[in-house]
């Protein structure tokens, strides 16, 4: 007999929802992680009155009604709005790209002024190419600037993004800016989705929520005693790393990773914006997060008499640290797709989440995934 109908590998996100779904479900779970705390990369400390996101800012966004009510029913969101500012030099620009951007780049005030701007830089863009016998974009570079034209390239997107792959515009696919969502109003926005905001006591409610009731067990390494952990329950929910769960037979898989330098300051707004990024390549960093903001506005934020940032570098991943965001250039998704071919035939293994599906995740499709998965 085994002890658990569920054996809950990580107590991130997807795994917090698909043990609370277990549990109405009247099923029985052990929910495992190898961090000392709940919660994943949504975990969050208290640091002078404000909830810090530890593993970089987390901002709750869904146009799913069922979604958004389900997080409700666990605790309650504010109204956040994510509206962040790009810092070139000195020079502040509104995201993502609309009028606002627009004013502060060219000086133009209305959309058709905007819209002569940009598509007289992509034909110039467009011509160039032809002229050298490229007839389709060869890499990101070349696909921005065809998308957005050359000023908002070299002053937005070019060193950003460069810091955040730690490799060249022009060595990078052009797949990865498939397209760049543009704005003629005055809307700074950042997501166009119904709903957004951000769990009021911050995201420790959320997941403790989610997990009451349940057995946790934190700072348990499931490949320590593997053999252990797959005798005690009839299925394994496994939301690490692909490639770690079969041995890496195949070789492998690529991350980028983030490392994070945090800092108390004595007064009580940094920045006045919780995202600020860095968008030229001389600044190391990619951007700064000033946590208050999240959860704090208005006089709030000075009631406050201390703040919290947090400096975000971009690196290639390497063995002991964090994986983050998934490379999923041509020749990681083939090895994935290696992997996923063992988990199909997997009877008693379900497979969820950023690191076990080898993609990009936002925090709503998690759910969402979660939600319509069969018990």
């Amino acid at each position: 007999m085994k002890k658990y109908d569920y054996l809950i590998v990580g107590s991130g996100l997807f795994g917090s929802t698909f043990a609370y779904k277990a549990k109405q479900a009247g099923k029985s779970c052990l929910v495992i992680d190898k961090r000392k705390h709940r919660g994943g990369n949504i975990y969050c400390e208290e640091i002078e009155g404000i909830n810090v996101h530890k593993y970089g800012a987390h901002i709750f966004h869904t146009s799913n009604k069922e979604v958004w009510d389900f997080v409700n029913s666990i605790v309650e969101f504010n109204r956040y709005t994510n509206s962040p500012i790009a810092n070139y030099n000195g020079k502040l620009y509104n995201l993502p790209f609309n009028m606002n951007t627009f004013y502060q780049m060219w000086g133009v005030t209305t959309p058709q002024q905007a819209k002569e701007k940009i598509e007289k830089q992509k034909a110039a863009a467009i011509e160039s190419m032809k002229n050298s016998g490229i007839t389709e974009p060869r890499n990101l570079e070349e696909q921005a600037i065809s998308l957005i034209g050359t000023d908002i390239y070299e002053t937005l997107i070019k060193g950003y993004t460069e810091k955040q792959w730690g490799r060249k515009c022009t060595e990078l696919p052009a797949f990865i800016i498939k397209r760049l969502p543009v704005r003629f109003v005055y809307d700074n926005n950042y997501f166009n989705d119904k709903y957004q905001g951000i769990p009021i006591g911050g995201y420790n409610r959320l997941i403790n929520g989610l997990l009451d009731g349940i057995e946790v067990k934190t700072d348990e390494d499931f490949f320590k005693n593997r053999q252990y952990w797959e005798s005690i329950a009839k299925k394994i929910i496994f939301t690490g790393k692909i490639d770690e769960f079969y041995g890496y037979q195949f070789g492998k898989l690529e991350y980028r990773t983030v490392r994070f330098e945090e800092e108390i300051h004595d007064c009580s707004n940094y920045q006045g914006n919780a995202v600020v990024n860095y968008t030229e390549k001389e600044v190391p960093y990619t951007r700064i997060i000033e946590h208050k903001h999240f959860e704090m506005f208005g006089v709030e934020v000075d009631n406050c008499p201390k703040t919290v940032i947090s400096k975000e570098y971009s690196t290639e991943w390497k063995e002991g640290m964090e994986p983050y965001y998934p490379v999923n250039d041509e020749k990681n998704n083939l090895l994935y797709n290696k992997y996923q071919k063992l988990a199909e035939k997997e009877n008693n293994v379900i497979f969820g989440g950023r690191l076990a599906e080898y993609k990009y995740y936002d925090m709503a499709p998690v759910i969402e995934r979660v939600l319509k998965l069969s018990l």
